[in-house]
């Protein structure tokens, strides 16, 4: 190893921690509940927010799919209900990000345009199978999604609170599409 970099990589090990990291830039927002430090990169309420929107506008693409490509009729029920509840979920989750100052997707993240683009190629029972299979799975992560923003990095107590509420909504609509799904097996 050159003595340069020998000196240069010594250096480095030897710098306090402080000299390395790079400052976060944090600002003082005012929300419905009070001032607010946000910290940019955050990853409690800002993460929750965003990803509960991308997967509510997922729900949404995903119950129109449902209703233009499925056989059954519970799977076209099971669609429209998709976008009544995510549509009115989104709806109140923009008004509280607004009031709190925190971030939305504005589209479904990659994974869902993936599973979109998966279930676009069937339709008929392979469609209503494949459906179900993704809502099972979509609602499963949601429900952790928001009992992690519940338990561990909610810091907002508006935004913890919303998410205790929708969590109700969420886990019902879990247990429906299992059923679904388990019936449609039979």
């Amino acid at each position: 190893m050159k003595t340069w970099m020998k000196v240069a990589l010594g250096a480095s090990l030897l710098a306090p921690a402080t000299a390395v990291r790079a400052d976060k830039k944090t600002d003082t927002v005012e929300t419905a509940s009070g001032k607010r430090t946000t910290t940019e990169g955050d990853i409690g309420d800002r993460a929750f927010t965003e990803r509960a929107a991308a997967s509510n506008l997922a729900q949404v693409k995903l119950g129109q799919l449902a209703l233009e490509k499925a056989e059954s009729p519970t799977v076209k029920q099971l669609g429209q209900r998709m976008i009544d509840d995510h549509t009115k979920a989104n709806q109140e989750l923009k008004s509280l990000a607004d009031k709190e100052s925190l971030p939305m997707a504005t589209e479904p993240d990659a994974r869902s345009k993936a599973t979109y683009d998966k279930l676009a190629k069937l339709s008929g029972q392979s469609f209503d199978k494949a459906y179900l299979k993704a809502m099972a799975k979509e609602h499963d992560d949601a429900v952790e999604l928001y009992k992690h923003e519940i338990a561990t990095a909610g810091i907002d107590p508006v935004v913890k609170a919303w998410a205790q509420k929708t969590l109700q909504t969420v886990e019902e609509r879990g247990r429906l599409v299992h059923q679904d799904r388990d019936a449609l097996k039979k």
